[in-house]
C-alpha cells in the first residue's frame, strides 16, 4: 500500500503540471490571435522602419481596445481594420492589446 504522503505529493504534481500546461494553452491561444496581425503591423506588432502601419509594440493597452472599438463601431475609417475588428469579441480584443502591450517598442 501506498503512503498517503506519496499520493499526496503525486496529486499535488499532477495538479501543478495540469495548472501550468493550461497556463500554455491560453498563451499560445493570445499569441495565434496577436499573429494574426503580424502581416500588417509586423512580428509582435513591431512595424518595418519607415511602413504607413503603425508598430503596436509597446502600446498602451487601453488605447489598443479604444482603437479597436472605434474601428469595431465604424467611429474611425480604415481600409480594412473596421472589417477586421468585427471578426474579434470584445474579450478578444482586450487579450489582443495586453499581448502587444507587454512588447518591447
Amino acid at each position: 500500500m501506498k503512503s498517503p504522503v506519496l499520493i499526496l505529493t503525486a496529486l499535488l504534481a499532477a495538479n501543478l503540471h495540469l495548472s501550468a500546461q493550461a497556463q500554455t494553452v491560453q498563451d499560445l491561444n493570445i499569441r495565434s490571435l496577436a499573429a494574426t496581425c503580424a502581416n500588417c503591423h509586423g512580428t509582435n506588432g513591431k512595424a518595418q522602419d519607415g511602413s504607413a502601419v503603425v508598430s503596436l509594440a509597446g502600446m498602451p493597452k487601453d488605447y489598443i481596445v479604444a482603437q479597436m472599438a472605434a474601428f469595431k463601431n465604424g467611429t474611425r475609417s480604415a481600409t480594412v481594420m473596421h472589417q477586421l475588428a468585427k471578426g474579434y469579441s470584445d474579450a478578444q480584443i482586450e487579450q489582443i492589446a495586453g499581448y502587444f502591450a507587454a512588447q518591447k517598442k
